[in-house]
Order: C-alpha cells, then structure tokens, then sequence
C-alpha cells in the first residue's frame, strides 16, 4: 500500500508527475496503491464518463468470473498479462479456491505494479509476476519466472482483461495476438475485455482522449473489432458482450449492462 506516498519506496522507473492508467484503474476499484496525480485524473475521467467507476468494477467481476470458468474446465495455469496492482480477488486467488495448486504469472509493464505484485507474491511459490509489455511477447513468454511455473505443452489461460484498448493499431494488435495464439497449447483459453463506445457514444470517446496524457494512451474499439481480435479461438458462448452479460452469477445479479463500457468474450484455441 501507498502509506503517506513516501515517494522513496518506488522503483526508480516510475514518474510521480504524471498518471498510470494502472493506478488510475486500482482508484477506481477503490483500492489504496496510488498517487494524489492518479485520484485527481480519475476524478476527472469520472466527470466526462461517471460510469468510469462501474466499468472497473464490472471487469473485476468478468475477471473472477472467466478465471472461475477455466478453471472448471481443467485449468491450472493462467498467464494474467497488464494484470495492473494487485487488490482484493486477484487472479491467483480466485483460482486456488477452485484448486491451490493453480500457476499464475503476473505480467506487467508498470513498474510499481510489478514491485507491489512481488511484494504480495512473497510467500507464494505457485505465482509470480514479471517485468514485461504486451508487445514484446518473447520477454514474455520467455521470462524466467514464466518458464518456472507455466507449462506450454498444456493447456494455459491468457488474460488479457482491460489491456488491449492501450494498444493500439500502430502496434498491430492482431499479430501479437497471434504470436501469443501460436505458442499455447491445444485446449488454452484467451480471456478479453476492451473498452467500447457502444451505447455510451462520444463520451468514451472524450475519456479515451484524456488518457493521452498518462503513460498509456487508450483507443475505443467496436464489437466487430474487438470479435476480431478473437481469430484462432473459438468463442464461448455467449461470445463477446458487455462484461456483465458474460454468464452472470444469477440471472437476477443487480447490474446494469449500459454502464459496463467494455465488451468482454472468452475463446478456446481448438487446433
């Protein structure tokens, strides 16, 4: 946790001047690892989209949700890749309540989530997180601590849950998906959410814009463009939705789908 943001426990990578969409993210989830520049941002964004805040909160329940359903379905590994700041219901907890011998590595390229993911992941040999960005998938998938605990002769999950939207076309997402698809095993899933315009219109838009200026700048996709970024996997039903929509706890689970701003799917790579 960030106590009295003593400004000397960060990793000299970080720049306290400026907002981390990480950061910004684990405020709106209402954790407590970030800056006074990171609630003033988030406040900001709440103004131009209010449902900025339902947003992250629905993705942490698709989160629990998909890595629950992979793990059902045989999974013991999960690669959860831009996996930001460890809070409550991460990734390697809602798996070892399925089974405690589930492998996680944590990937990301926000230094202080880094440093706050290995402080968490101390004590616990079955996870680890990794120094990495999305677009150099070998420092990924060849990191040593993703070659310790991740097996890609089986099958592994690949979470990629409110990370595609910071990158952008330039950097040919679709390839790197790709590259990601062509190293995992028959029977792998790819868990996905974006962040989408759909029903919310220009206002998404303006949020987006304001991530400029932090260290990653966001871009808006369609359900079309995000149904692409699935190719080589097979959908799960019901395919790609608004996250709260993506088999839900209960039929009668208090959500409201038009808040969700994000569209979410899970595919299984069959061959």
């Amino acid at each position: 946790m960030l106590q009295g943001e003593d400004l000397t426990a960060f990793p000299a990578e970080f720049d306290p001047e400026r907002p981390s969409a990480a950061r910004v993210y684990d405020y709106y989830l209402g954790g407590a690892s970030n800056l006074k520049v990171d609630r003033d941002f988030g406040k900001k964004v709440l103004e131009v989209l209010p449902e900025a805040r339902d947003y992250a909160l629905y993705n942490r329940a698709f989160l629990r949700r998909t890595v629950r359903y992979c793990a059902a379905n045989g999974i013991r590994q999960f690669l959860d890749i831009g996996s930001g700041i460890p809070t409550v219901g991460h990734t390697h907890e809602i798996a070892r309540q399925i089974d405690p011998v589930c492998r996680v590595v944590y990937v990301d390229n926000e230094p202080l989530a880094v440093a706050h993911s290995e402080l968490l992941l101390t004590d616990n040999p079955n996870a680890a997180a990794v120094h990495a960005d999305i677009r150099n998938p070998g420092a990924v998938l060849g990191a040593a601590e993703t070659k310790r605990l991740l097996d890609f002769d089986e099958p592994i999950a690949v979470l990629m849950v409110a990370l595609l939207h910071f990158v952008p076309d330039a950097d040919d997402p679709k390839s790197l998906l790709k590259r990601y698809h062509s190293a995992l095993a028959p029977g792998s899933y790819l868990v996905m959410s974006h962040v989408t315009d759909e029903g919310l219109n220009l206002r998404v838009g303006a949020a987006a814009e304001m991530y400029r200026t932090t260290d990653r700048p966001a871009c808006v996709r369609d359900r079309e463009q995000i149904t692409e970024l699935f190719d080589g996997f097979e959908l799960v039903e019901p395919g790609v939705v608004l996250t709260p929509q993506w088999r839900p706890d209960s039929p009668t689970e208090s959500v409201d789908p038009s808040r969700a701003a994000a569209l979410g799917g899970v595919g299984r790579k069959v061959i």
